[in-house]
């Protein structure tokens, strides 16, 4: 039976599985919990369930990536709008008062006091969650799971299906799997697209880049994946893509 463990600020999907991956979906939730704001930021129920609060798709697709690698998954069960587990502790975008073009009336008036109690709550949680599985497998990739919006408001539309993202610190997973998925039939792949390689302190760099452990981060559009059923299709296509991936980067040069 799998194992799932989860609190406040995290889930840990099948805590035991052995596979060669840590998967991880920072952005997997839109909730909001009870003591911020009586549970609710101020926005309407149709932008919280946009990009703005969460990576839509995400996590079904991380849960069902996680299984088919037989890889422990770790998702974030906080929305990036009460605070961005994939932002540093000091990068002042970790609590946002204007994202898209929308105002986040919960967070407008939140002080240094504030950022600290969710930072205790929430944050540092979900990441000693992730460092501490993680430091129980020292061998393991890490592989981050995100969607992203078709088009940003005022912005052109992205055409890219899935981009795959990436320091110039450490290609050694990312590269070998962006070349497998460019050889996948009619997939539009962005490198480093829709956004360029990674921020100092954000999860990857924390978790992967700082430790010297193999990383690769996923996104997708959310549009593709906006259903169970396309969830499940999508891991049936990364799964052998990032095995195949994992065996590039480890075959002798």
């Amino acid at each position: 039976m799998p194992h799932h463990n989860a609190s406040e600020a995290v889930e840990v999907q099948d805590e035991g599985a052995a596979g060669p991956f840590v998967v991880t979906c920072d952005h997997a939730s839109n909730a909001v919990p009870d003591w911020v704001g009586g549970g609710d930021l101020g926005l309407p129920p149709e932008d919280m369930g946009r990009h703005i609060a969460w990576d839509v798709g995400a996590a079904g697709l991380a849960r069902a990536l996680a299984r088919r690698l037989g890889s422990p998954c770790v998702l974030a069960r906080f929305s990036r709008l009460v605070m961005d587990p994939n932002r540093g502790e000091e990068d002042p975008t970790l609590l946002m008062r204007l994202y898209d073009g929308t105002v986040i009336p919960g967070n407008r008036h939140a002080g240094e006091a504030e950022r600290e109690r969710r930072l205790r709550r929430l944050h540092r949680p979900y990441h000693a969650a992730l460092g501490a599985l993680l430091a129980a497998r020292p061998g393991a990739a890490l592989l981050a799971v995100h969607s992203f919006t078709p088009r940003l408001k005022g912005r052109a539309p992205r055409p890219w299906h899935v981009g795959v993202l990436h320091s110039p610190r450490d290609g050694r997973l990312a590269l070998p799997l962006l070349g497998r998925l460019r050889a996948e039939p009619g997939l539009c792949v962005g490198d480093n697209e829709p956004y360029a390689g990674h921020l100092p302190g954000d999860a990857v760099d924390r978790h992967a880049l700082a430790t010297g452990r193999m990383n690769a981060l996923i996104e997708v559009r959310n549009d593709l994946i906006a259903t169970p059923e396309a969830q499940e299709a999508w891991a049936d296509r990364l799964a052998p893509l990032c095995l195949a991936a994992l065996e590039d980067a480890h075959a002798p040069a």
